[in-house]
């Protein structure tokens, strides 16, 4: 019995798109590379022709022609942590909404690794980097002015380059001034390693700050550095209450220490906020689903994400954005901080 070929089917053209959606093949060139510069009812025929001819654009071909490839590098301190998977999800959905694709790395806060994920991002011939933070190795710093291809900082802001994200030490001492307020005057703090990390030194340092405005200082065996996971923030919460002067107030890196510290309490049968009042940072959307539910600074993740790619267009298509930007900032008041415990009734 015979058997027949399979028949390889020709393989869909632009030029087959640009007639069935009846343009041009640059308006089809350039909904595919720049679809803000292309009318909507266009844009929507070019597309709509993509998708029932089943074309497949030439990556190699537009990149060469156009001299972009179209992909942007995001460098990141880990995947593992919720805080840092919201803003690059927003990033990557804002930068796909406008024809560009994000390839991502992380470095576990190993800047070494960091500069060999930025160096490999280069060879790829992103159109632009994404770096989270201040702390970078010097040789990072170099191939980066040296590059001649637009490089945001995230997180954080430094003059030397353009910058979305934080006041870390506004948010520091945002939660130091709120227990200040409630009456408290014994801290601990638990925070990530500051150790390439300049978030967790800014809001140390902004405790800090709020402490010395008080008449407090805050001294070295007041803070304790773990990993951030739960298991952090209770093996802090331990080291904290074998301190000679027990806290009646814990501030946490982040939501995830913070709720290893009130679980390891619980677990302890210390009262939170009776007898200890946790906060944390990042407003993680079980913060309020903890009992007592965490006072927590909440942070416009998503946002970030957001801003930042549209930063990213507006650089490579030279228009105009701000170049440094703050972005706001919430302290979510909850019921794991109360007022300081009466003399009598501190542990």
């Amino acid at each position: 019995m015979g058997t027949s070929a399979t028949r390889i089917q020709p393989r869909v053209r632009i030029e087959d798109v640009a007639l069935a959606a009846g343009v041009s093949t640059a308006t089809v060139s350039r909904a595919l590379s720049h679809p803000h510069l292309v009318k909507a009812t266009r844009r929507e025929s070019v597309l709509r022709a993509i998708k029932e001819l089943g074309y497949v654009p030439d990556s190699a071909a537009r990149a060469l022609a156009s001299g972009r490839t179209h992909t942007i590098g995001c460098v990141v301190p880990s995947i593992d942590h919720a805080i840092f998977a919201k803003s690059t999800q927003s990033l990557q959905l804002a930068l796909h909404d406008v024809g560009y694709q994000l390839l991502l790395a992380s470095h576990d806060y190993d800047v070494q690794r960091e500069h060999r994920a930025v160096l490999t991002m280069q060879q790829r011939g992103v159109d632009a980097l994404v770096l989270v933070g201040t702390d970078h190795a010097a040789a990072t710093w170099r191939a980066i002015r040296t590059w001649g291809k637009p490089a945001f900082l995230t997180w954080s802001c430094d003059p030397r380059l353009p910058s979305v994200g934080f006041d870390n030490r506004a948010v520091g001492r945002t939660v130091a001034e709120h227990l200040l307020g409630l009456g408290h005057r014994r801290f601990g703090v638990i925070s990530g390693f500051q150790k390439n990390n300049d978030r967790a030194r800014g809001r140390i340092e902004g405790v800090a700050a709020a402490l010395g405005s008080s008449g407090l200082t805050l001294k070295p065996q007041q803070i304790t550095e773990q990993p951030f996971s739960l298991a952090g923030g209770r093996l802090g919460l331990r080291a904290l209450l074998g301190s000679r002067v027990l806290p009646t107030a814990i501030i946490c890196g982040n939501d995830l220490l913070a709720t290893g510290a009130l679980l390891e309490a619980q677990r302890s049968g210390i009262n939170v906020p009776g007898e200890l009042s946790i906060c944390g940072v990042d407003d993680q959307e079980w913060a309020q689903e903890l009992n007592p539910a965490l006072t927590t600074v909440g942070l416009p993740t998503r946002e970030l994400g957001r801003v930042t790619a549209g930063h990213i267009v507006r650089a490579l298509t030279e228009h105009p954005f701000e170049h440094q930007l703050l972005l706001a900032f919430e302290l979510i008041v909850r019921g794991s901080t109360a007022k300081a415990p009466t003399t009598r009734n501190a542990r």
